[in-house]
């Protein structure tokens, strides 16, 4: 998983009914681009998260993986 400050973070929602979280790439702690990063929720709340298998990155518009 590759990300650069400003993509978004998909986590899809792993129970029936769990609405999937979205967050923005704040900061890029990992080695080239890899995790852990630090997100910010729509909600303003922070995390350091090293994202698993239910997670996607949606590049920033203009940029493609």
């Amino acid at each position: 998983m590759h990300a650069t400050v400003g993509d978004r973070l998909l986590m899809h929602g792993r129970i029936v009914g769990q609405h999937d979280r979205v967050a923005q790439i704040i900061e890029v702690l990992g080695a080239d681009g890899g995790p852990p990063f630090r997100v910010r929720f729509e909600d303003g709340h922070e995390a350091i998260m090293s994202p698993g298998p239910d997670a996607v990155v949606q590049p920033v518009t203009g940029r493609e993986e």
